[in-house]
């Protein structure tokens, strides 16, 4: 797959590895850049939203550099987005930390909350149950195994999609203590609660499917 010219803005807002998904994707073949520049983020081919730390923490830093914008806009022209861990998060519609609850994108109905589990943080290797037509895990085994880090995570997925001309999104689930959403594929929106940077090969293939669809 001939991925060179693709063009990929990793969004800097202060939450996330930046520069583990940088060289990720510059292995896999893309043109990367590291930014919050608003116009080099819109013109990307593709734009990744990394995220950790606290979802409140990391939606205050996003809108303060003009990411929901971005976001809003590169989605509402079909443009591809990518979220990774609490870059996933942000994209529904609330999170819960201690207690308290902060609004997120709302792109997805859904709450982040916290995961209930004998051993938390979900930190390690952990497999997924993708749908068998997921364009992300094409060409991955069943048992692939993907690195995850949190403690926090959505547990239903509501959004139904009723309308025969649009194709109801994708969703992969894992499991720690209880099922929770992994992946979704949603049009031009595309994201995954575990790390692709940090999960070898098999983060390196998902990252080539994505760009390979830009």
């Amino acid at each position: 797959m001939e991925l060179n010219g693709k063009r990929v803005v990793v969004f800097d807002y202060g939450f996330g590895n930046v520069r583990s998904a940088e060289r990720a994707l510059a292995r896999v073949g893309a043109d990367v850049e590291i930014t919050r520049d608003f116009d080099k983020a819109m013109n990307a081919d593709g734009l990744l939203v990394p995220g950790v730390g606290a979802f409140a923490a990391c939606m205050q830093g996003l809108r303060a550099a003009r990411g929901d914008w971005v976001i809003d806009r590169r989605l509402s022209g079909g443009r591809p987005v990518m979220g990774i861990c609490v870059g996933m998060q942000i994209l529904f519609a609330r999170g819960i930390e201690h207690g308290v609850e902060a609004e997120g994108l709302d792109e997805w109905p859904g709450t982040v909350a916290p995961l209930q589990a004998d051993v938390v943080p979900h930190m390690g290797w952990n497999t997924v149950d993708a749908p068998a037509d997921s364009q992300l895990f094409a060409g991955l085994d069943a048992d692939a195994r993907f690195y995850f880090v949190h403690s926090y995570a959505v547990h239903d997925w509501t959004l139904d999609t009723h309308n025969p001309v649009i194709a109801a999104p994708k969703v992969t689930w894992s499991t720690h203590g209880e099922p929770f959403v992994s992946a979704v594929e949603n049009g031009a929106l595309w994201a995954t609660q575990f790390h692709p940077e940090k999960s070898g090969d098999a983060g390196a293939q998902l990252l080539t499917n994505w760009i390979g669809t830009l």
